[in-house]
């Protein structure tokens, strides 16, 4: 079963999400029915119902839809999203068994850190010449922009090589550096 993740923008303009998912325990039919919701770029707070089965979790999530539906929050398109760039400058071509090792790391703090603050998701990672990219799609760029340098420092991830650039969903190659600032160079994927 996959997640359902829903938003609203409040009339003063701040978003908040909802979103549940069933995940079963390995090897078992039972598992947990997850409800996690909040204000965007805030750690959010979560319910959980354990030692559900599939089929009980299925009309959950159904209440749950029709829940979010009746209080104004609707799933969220790519298109009405945008992109968020992290890139590490690399000190080889292709890259090192190290830099493979900061892309798991840091994509591994990534996906947690922007989740339960409903924040967006890591979509990909590739490499460029002497360059590591991570792709995150966000509702909020601005505020992913600022959890992800929190996040990475709390990683204790390298800071000196970082670079973190923003662009429509429609054309990620039109990016807007957001960190550092001033920038010193253009920032390109490539």
């Amino acid at each position: 079963m996959s997640i359902v993740r829903t938003y609203r923008r409040d009339e003063d303009g701040t978003m908040k999400f909802r979103e549940a998912w069933f995940s079963t325990y390995e090897g078992e039919a039972l598992g947990q029915f997850v409800v996690n919701h909040g204000t965007v770029g805030h750690l959010s707070t979560t319910e959980t119902a354990k030692d559900v089965n599939e089929e009980t979790a299925q009309g959950l999530l159904a209440a749950f839809t029709e829940q979010c539906e009746a209080d104004g929050f609707a799933t969220i398109t790519e298109a009405d999203q945008g992109w968020v760039i992290v890139q590490y400058a690399l000190k080889t071509l292709e890259g090192t068994d190290r830099d493979k090792y900061l892309e798991s790391t840091a994509k591994e703090a990534l996906v947690g850190h922007l989740a339960w603050r409903g924040l967006g998701t890591v979509e990909s990672s590739d490499y460029g010449p002497r360059k590591l990219n991570i792709r995150v799609l966000s509702p909020e760029p601005k505020k992913a922009v600022s959890a992800i340098k929190t996040c990475l420092r709390e990683a204790k991830l390298d800071f000196t090589k970082l670079s973190i650039a923003m662009a429509p969903f429609e054309d990620v190659e039109k990016l807007r550096q957001a960190y550092p600032l001033p920038a010193k160079t253009p920032f390109t994927l490539g």
